[in-house]
């Protein structure tokens, strides 16, 4: 199986990789994606930790017709999550490459 130098060795390599991910989440929690509906006219920025910063809705969806612009709003705060997801995939993906199927982090 393994000696003391190896398990020791593969201990390290793990409090590595933990350290990494977890520099990794708090670089998440800085990084900005935009979500828009409308053609823009609604926008939602938030973090890929899903906090959001701010919503602008064009002035000219105001006099419209309120289910309509909660179905953009909606719309957009979709959009910018499935961004953050995808760039959080992407960023997670790097580090966790070559772990078995199923392994959870933390360890």
């Amino acid at each position: 199986m393994f000696n003391k130098g190896q398990l020791a060795g593969l201990m390290k390599q793990a409090q590595a990789m933990q350290d990494n991910l977890k520099k990794a989440q708090d670089e998440l929690a800085h990084i900005e994606v935009e979500g828009q509906s409308g053609s823009g006219l609604v926008k939602v920025l938030m973090t890929c930790k899903h906090e959001v910063r701010r919503v602008t809705i064009d002035p000219s969806l105001l006099a419209d017709d309120k289910d309509m612009l909660e179905d953009l709003v909606a719309a957009a705060f979709n959009a910018a999550v499935r961004q953050a997801e995808e760039l959080s995939q992407q960023k997670m993906g790097k580090l966790t490459a070559g772990l078995p199927a199923g392994m959870k982090l933390p360890f």
